[in-house]
């Protein structure tokens, strides 16, 4: 459980969905967040505190609503830890650097890796590479 004064802080700094979804493990509907058909080059951040989580040169249309990915930007910067919530077993990945929760990883994803990070928008930020915006135009 967290301290009052660091949960006050999230509350103050994220959206009540941000919130939600960070910190308290929620889901954000499939199809519902702003960056499930997001295709601008850049990087997708921790919306908690700042740390990069995955490029975007790994994002791919899973078709399951949710951005989806195959590899993390770096190997230290997700942490995952077992799901046991709603009668079954995932693994659940986390920031690395705030313990944000951020999604769950699943083992099927295209190869190499074989891995889907299935990951809330709710709980990314995105910075574009040479301000494209991915809006297409």
């Amino acid at each position: 459980m967290q301290d009052d004064s660091r949960d006050a802080d999230w509350r103050r700094r994220l959206s009540p969905e941000q919130y939600q979804v960070t910190r308290c493990s929620a889901t954000e509907p499939p199809f519902s967040g702003k960056y499930w058909d997001h295709h601008a080059d850049g990087n997708y951040r921790c919306v908690c505190c700042g740390a990069p989580l995955f490029a975007s040169t790994t994002k791919y249309d899973s078709g399951s609503g949710w951005p989806s990915f195959t590899a993390p930007a770096s190997p230290g910067a997700l942490r995952e830890r077992a799901d046991r919530s709603h009668g079954m077993l995932r693994t659940e990945v986390l920031c690395a650097a705030c313990d944000a929760h951020l999604g769950h990883v699943f083992p099927d994803g295209p190869q190499p890796q074989g891995l889907r990070y299935c990951i809330n928008s709710a709980a990314l930020d995105f910075a574009a590479d040479d301000h494209d915006d991915g809006l297409g135009g």
